[in-house]
């Protein structure tokens, strides 16, 4: 039987951390795990190497990305100067990406996680309306205004869709996953080994709501 596949997307312009801070989360999980998760780089255009929009940092997609695989499929959002990012977000969002997202987002055995400015790019391409979801501080009232329901919160469980708020939370991201799909001790083995302590809240649909 073949194990869950976490493909994590790249794209011209792709913040690193927000594709290296999960993946080590997850890769970590994969040894606590045995063996019972895959990881992988892809891109919309097949293998090739990805500039990301932080100096000097390339990372190699080496695989197509294939949407119909069980497992996760990680978007990053953008990096560079200020100004830059909505353009590369922008890009993504208008690129061969798009009918790939859609079909993840219709694949039961999916789950489309983002971080950061990954699910601002998300909702430009028209795929979140109706959603509930997150992303950095800075792009909260971009987010709201294509119809997504918006919450300040570390990270957003949505269901298929879970997202995380600025750059580091792909930390809690990963670690947030690891809990929900593969219990609680796999994910405090890595916070262990990380040193590291998942910070903020986690908004889901359950349990009550607040009074008015």
């Amino acid at each position: 039987m073949s194990h869950p596949l976490a493909q994590f997307v790249l794209f011209d312009g792709f913040d690193p951390l927000d594709v290296v801070a999960p993946y080590e989360v997850l890769s970590a999980g994969r040894e606590f795990l045995g063996g019972e998760l895959d990881l992988v780089f892809v891109s919309a255009e097949g293998a090739r190497d990805v500039v990301s929009g932080t100096p000097g940092i390339t990372l190699p997609a080496t695989a197509a990305w294939d949407p119909g695989a069980p497992g996760y499929v990680v978007v990053p959002g953008a990096s560079g100067p200020a100004d830059a990012v909505p353009a590369l977000l922008g890009r993504f969002a208008a690129s061969a990406a798009v009918p790939l997202l859609r079909r993840c987002l219709a694949e039961p055995a999916v789950t489309v996680a983002a971080v950061c400015g990954g699910s601002l790019a998300l909702a430009m391409a028209g795929l979140l309306a109706g959603r509930t979801a997150t992303t950095h501080v800075l792009g909260i009232g971009a987010l709201a205004a294509t119809g997504v329901t918006a919450v300040r919160a570390r990270v957003v469980d949505d269901g298929d869709l879970v997202t995380a708020g600025g750059v580091t939370s792909g930390l809690d991201l990963g670690l947030y996953l690891l809990e929900r799909d593969f219990g609680p001790r796999i994910a405090h083995a890595v916070e262990e080994l990380f040193e590291y302590e998942r910070r903020g809240t986690t908004w889901t649909g359950r349990g009550r709501a607040p009074a008015a």
